[in-house]
Parts: structure tokens; sequence; C-alpha cells
């Protein structure tokens, strides 16, 4: 209490003062022939030491009542207990901090998952949730050919090449038709990259017969070619076409027979071209008013389908020359609808 190391309160001060009066001074012994001066001298002396002894009593009830106060010496015994109790309340921030650190990494890897969610949905094309055809091509491997390069026209002895183009003769290559600053070797590249994407989302291993359009080539023969050397199970070849004004829309091209070099693939080959040309229609894509019947046309002089060994087709998905068209083949929602439609057309006919 505060009233310790000072003026004790009433109460003890009145009981020690009663102590003080109590105490007497112990029965003398016989003295016998001791002279009165040395008598009173003993009984100075034994009266101060029963004055010491009640004081002594005094101070201990004042520090049984004060609990061992700071203020006296016999509290020193408990200056050890009372550091032990002031350690753990030194050591509770470092046993705080290892929630702390346990918050961090939750949130970190709660971070970490949200993030993962977001990189998986913007890999995938927009419309490939949607899969009409169940989906499935896991284990399917396609070639993509964009036709022709950018640089073809500045490698004219490369590209004029002649090569087996199915029994007979053709350059290696061309440059393709243009329409202001879109080229159709361009074109053909961006539609190749999306039906890759849209290819992929639904399994399938895409191999590009071309990944940039800064070179020449590949020649016509070793792109069909592609397609036996890696397994695929079918080529589809892009491209824009290049027709005269007023003529517009798709058409979609498979091989007829070609004796030794197209045995086998004729018949799969033209059910992929209906299904290609079904699922076009229904993206909203209208065949070609100036070639084929009904967006499909069967033709045995392309390099390209003769050689692949596998079924393959070429799309040709609107004149360049035509307004509708060249909108169409050059803008991100037209190019989509026709790697989706293909993607779909594809998924239909190698579906596992």
């Amino acid at each position: 209490p505060a009233w310790c190391p000072v003026n004790p309160p009433p109460h003890i001060a009145h009981h020690v003062a009663g102590r003080a009066d109590r105490a007497a001074p112990r029965p003398l012994q016989d003295v016998g022939a001791e002279s009165v001066p040395n008598l009173r001298r003993r009984r100075r002396t034994h009266g101060a030491s029963a004055s010491v002894l009640t004081l002594v009593l005094a101070l201990a009830l004042v520090a049984t009542a004060c609990g061992g106060s700071g203020h006296h010496p016999s509290t020193a015994a408990t200056r050890p207990s009372t550091i032990a109790a002031t350690v753990p309340s030194t050591t509770v921030p470092a046993t705080t901090t290892t929630p702390v650190t346990t918050t961090v990494t939750t949130t970190r890897a709660t971070t970490t998952t949200r993030r993962a969610a977001p990189a998986s949905t913007t890999t995938a094309p927009p419309s490939t949730a949607a899969r009409p055809n169940g989906g499935g091509l896991q284990g399917v491997t396609i070639v993509v050919d964009p036709g022709h390069n950018g640089a073809n026209g500045a490698h004219p002895a490369e590209i004029n090449r002649p090569v087996d183009a199915g029994g007979f003769q053709k350059p290696c290559n061309t440059t393709g038709t243009a329409e202001g600053a879109a080229t159709e070797s361009a074109v053909n590249l961006q539609m190749a990259f999306r039906l890759k994407a849209a290819l992929e989302a639904l399994g399938a291993r895409v191999v590009l017969t071309r990944a940039d359009n800064a070179g020449w080539g590949p020649c016509i023969d070793q792109r069909g070619l592609l397609a036996r050397q890696v397994g695929a199970a079918a080529l589809v070849s892009l491209h824009a076409d290049g027709a005269g004004s007023g003529q517009h829309g798709f058409h979609v091209i498979h091989p007829g027979a070609v004796p030794g070099y197209t045995d086998g693939i004729v018949e799969p080959s033209s059910r992929l071209a209906t299904l290609a040309r079904d699922r076009l229609v229904a993206a909203g894509l209208q065949p070609s008013n100036y070639v084929g019947q009904g967006g499909l046309i069967e033709r045995t002089d392309l390099g390209t389908l003769n050689r692949a060994g596998v079924p393959a087709i070429m799309l040709e998905a609107g004149n360049m020359h035509d307004p509708g068209d060249l909108g169409l083949v050059t803008g991100a929602t037209g190019q989509d609808r026709v790697a989706h439609a293909l993607a779909d057309a594809l998924s239909a006919m190698l579906h596992r």
C-alpha cells in the first residue's frame, strides 16, 4: 500500500504503541550486595534491550501489513519473481509475430490463387465456351496452313521453282492478293492464329506451316507433306481470294481424285468441307456467288491438298476486293467467326 514506506495507518501505529507500552522488563536477578548505581545501570540496560525488541516486533508487523514492499530490505527476495513476470510481457510481440507472418503468407497464397483464375480465362477465345459438338480433340494433331508468305514477292527465283503438285509441276508458291495496305499473307496468318487458339482450347495439338509473315515459302508440296510428317488427322489451308468486282462470299475447296496422291482422302475431305461450309453459314457468312455450288468446290490442281495424305480442305474466306468481305477477313470479329466455325467442323469430324 502507498502508506507503508512512510506513515503506517493509525490502527497499525496504535497497535505498535500498545506493544511498546505493554512490554515490561523481565524480573531482575538478585543483585545481592550490588550498589544502587550499579542496579540503576542494569535496569537502564535491560529497559533499552526491551525497547529494541519491541521496535523489531513493531517493524515486523508493519512489514507483514505492507506485503513485502520494495522499500524494505526483505523484499529483495521477491525481485526475481517480479522479473520473471515481466519477461513474458516483453515476449508477447515475438509471440504475436508468428500469427502476423502466417496471415501474410495466407494472403499471398490467396492472391496467387486469384491470380491463377484470370490467366486461364484469357487464353481461350470467347466463343470456345460453347461447344455445340461436345468438343474433345485431345490427342488429335491438326495442321493449319496460312497460305503464302510476306516476303514471297522478294524471292521470285525461290517461289517460282517448280515442285510436284500431285503428278504435275507447279511453282513453289505465289505472292497472294492484296487490297490497299491489307495483304492476303497477313490476313491468312491472323486467321491461322485464331484457329490455332480455338483448336487448342478443344484439346488439339496444332502445327502451323509458318509462324510469321517475314519469310518466303514453304512450297506448296512441303505444306501438304507436313501433315503426314507430324501424323496429323487433318489439314486446313487458309486463304482470301482476289476476285472481281461484285463477287463475294466464301468457298471451301476439297481435293478430287488424283491417283497415287489423294487415294483414301477424297471422301473424308468432302465431308470435312461440307461440315466447314455448314458451320460458316451458321456463323453468318455468305457462300460464294461466283464459284462452286453452295460454297463448295472440288479441285485436283492444288499441290497442298494433293500432297497432304490426310483429309484436307482449303478455305477462301472472302473476296478481298469486295468491301464487305474485306471488312470480314481483316476484322477481329470476322476472323473469330471463321476460326470457331472451322474448329467446330473439325471437332464434329474428328471428335474422340
